[in-house]
């Protein structure tokens, strides 16, 4: 056509001014390599170490750094075993997933590894790999990266150092004491070895005896300085003591008390030995802030299989070994005793069920009988308490009465006492009322007169029970009534105002003020078994002069008081005659009767001796 210009039909789907593709292709494929170029660059000059590695582990590119890092030229690294540069081979668990990264089965791996800088030092690296995306020849490839994490870990063993360290004496503390106790337990002894594990741990448990008055007297700052300089002697002690790698653990656990642990002990003897060397090291003066200080400890020792042994009873047999050898007099060391602890946690068991086995009625009463020394005919009984326990069985009154004692519930418990021997007596006057009525004599605890009102229980279970105060005779030890002044004498004055009569029961073993004993509101003084026992002739035994001297002093001194005499622990008949002539009124003992059920006490009532 006329004034038009032809030129090339242009195809489908392209618009004019626009390149063919192919143009485009190579600008966008230029535009790739440029990025490309300018990643690696990046790579090449990044601080931080990495390097590509292919899906077998090896090092297909690394970076400057990474050379910097392991002090080798980059390029040397190549086809290297990454896992081998970066430690990854010594730990079993990082290098399973390791090769579960590389096979693309798990998504990252990420831990540190201890490893030397190129100058010498070591380094805390944090070592990650991770897939790259970009499958190269059919196989993906993971990145490594080296991050130095020296100053962040040192940090953290700093934080941590402080945070498991006493301030004062610097040594561990109780956190890290533990730590390392649980450790020991759980490691155990190894199968084989050069040096092989004794499979036992022992632990010196100490305290300072007396330490609070230091602080009382010369103020914290001269009692921290005194702490520190026993840690000093301790440590020293340790040390000393272990010839292997490692060492004792020497803890402040707080307060004045530390701990040395043994975590390969060779046996009680390392121990104790141990335990003499740390008590004679702080029996020698310390020179603390101008003062010369002298001072002891008392020390609990166990020593045990580690198999089988918790932290938890370990501590508990420490604690309760500690306590021992307080109890024995301090400036001691107390090995741990089996036998004993059971005896401590049997009467810990009796101390907790006490209470409330008086309200379960587990307690029974029996009765001893006391027989008129001149005709042998029973004039009353004492009520002695049997305690049915459910899991040890029946128990005298010397397994308990002392804890019922520390803990009060002796006054519940004497309360029932009283109340059920009374209504006893009370039951066996009017079954036998041909016969004359049998005194009841009831044991009374020191705690009883001062923590209760005694006066009004007594009269209040009188009047229930309808016997006569004059049958009831109460029983007190010589310790305990013997100096008694204000609320107790005025106890003792007015029970015996309302007629009930007083007992001084084991007398000639406490006190013996016979000067105050004429001022005292008693009538019956029971004399000791220990000096009846001396008046024994069978078997080939040699009765004691003094024995009887005493007995007849003291049977003529209550005799001119008013009082009446009644002795105890009579066993043989040779006793009970020697006994009658010097003059006691009244005996006790198994030569008459062992303590028996009420029924057996309902059977001797009014029974008379066979004449002969």
């Amino acid at each position: 056509m006329s004034g038009t210009s032809e030129g090339p039909t242009p195809r489908a789907g392209v618009s004019p001014g626009v390149g063919p593709p192919e143009v485009t292709q190579r600008d966008h494929q230029g535009s790739d390599l440029s990025e490309l170029r300018e990643y690696r660059a990046a790579f090449a000059t990044a601080a931080l170490p990495m390097a590509v590695v292919d899906h077998l582990g090896r090092i297909v590119r690394p970076n400057e750094a990474l050379g910097g890092l392991l002090g080798a030229d980059p390029a040397s690294l190549t086809g290297r075993l990454a896992a081998d540069l970066v430690g990854l081979t010594q730990d079993s668990p990082a290098r399973q997933e390791y090769t579960e990264v590389l096979r693309g089965s798990r998504p990252q791996l990420r831990c540190t590894r201890r490893l030397k800088h190129a100058d010498g030092r070591p380094l805390w690296a944090e070592i990650t790999v991770a897939p790259m995306g970009e499958p190269a020849g059919g196989a993906e490839r993971v990145l490594l990266t080296v991050a130095d994490v020296s100053d962040r870990r040192e940090l953290r063993e700093r934080l941590r150092h402080l945070r498991m360290h006493d301030p004062v004496t610097r040594l561990p503390n109780r956190t890290l004491f533990f730590e390392r106790l649980a450790t020991a337990l759980e490691s155990g002894p190894p199968a084989d070895g050069p040096a092989p594990r004794h499979g036992r741990i022992g632990l010196c448990y100490l305290d300072i005896d007396g330490f609070k008055a230091v602080n009382d007297t010369l103020g914290h700052r001269t009692g921290d300085r005194l702490l520190a300089a026993v840690a000093g002697r301790l440590t020293d002690c340790a040390e000393a003591d272990d010839h292997r790698t490692g060492g004792h653990l020497v803890a402040r656990l707080g307060g004045d008390e530390f701990a040395i642990l043994v975590d390969d002990s060779s046996g009680t003897h390392q121990l104790t030995e141990l335990a003499r060397s740390v008590l004679a090291a702080l029996q020698r003066p310390f020179e603390v802030a101008g003062h010369r200080l002298s001072v002891s400890a008392s020390i609990g020792v166990v020593e045990r299989s580690s198999a089988g042994t918790s932290a938890t009873a370990l501590m508990q047999a420490a604690d309760t070994t500690l306590y021992w050898a307080k109890a024995d007099g301090r400036a001691r060391w107390t090995l741990f005793d089996p036998e004993r602890n059971a005896h401590r946690m049997t009467r810990q068991a009796l101390s907790s069920t006490l209470r409330p086995a008086v309200d379960r009625g587990e307690f029974t009463l029996e009765y001893q009988p006391l027989v008129g020394m001149a005709d042998e005919v029973v004039r009353g009984v004492e009520a002695l308490v049997r305690w049915n326990h459910p899991r040890f069985g029946l128990l005298a009154p010397s397994r308990f009465v002392p804890i019922a004692e520390e803990d009060g519930t002796i006054v519940q418990l004497g309360r029932w006492v009283l109340r059920t021997a009374c209504r006893q007596a009370r039951r066996w006057q009017l079954e036998h009322p041909e016969e004359p009525p049998l005194f009841i004599s009831v044991n009374v605890a020191v705690r009883q007169v001062r923590d209760s009102d005694l006066v009004a229980e007594v009269a209040e279970i009188l009047a229930e029970t309808g016997l006569a105060p004059g049958l009831l005779q109460l029983e007190l030890t010589e310790s305990a009534v013997m100096g008694s002044s204000g609320r107790p004498l005025r106890v003792l004055q007015a029970l015996s105002d309302m007629g009930v009569r007083i007992a001084i029961d084991d007398f000639g073993t406490g006190y013996s003020n016979l000067a105050y004993l004429s001022r005292l509101p008693v009538s019956v003084l029971k004399l000791d078994g220990s000096f009846v026992r001396g008046f024994r002739y069978e078997d080939g035994a040699h009765p004691s002069p003094a024995d009887e001297t005493i007995v007849e002093a003291m049977v003529q001194l209550a005799h001119r008081l008013g009082l009446t005499v009644t002795a105890e622990c009579v066993e043989t008949s040779g006793q009970a005659e020697r006994l009658r002539r010097i003059g006691c009124d009244t005996g006790q003992g198994w030569l008459y009767s062992r303590a028996v059920a009420p029924e057996r006490i309902a059977e001797l009532i009014g029974a008379r001796p066979p004449e002969g």
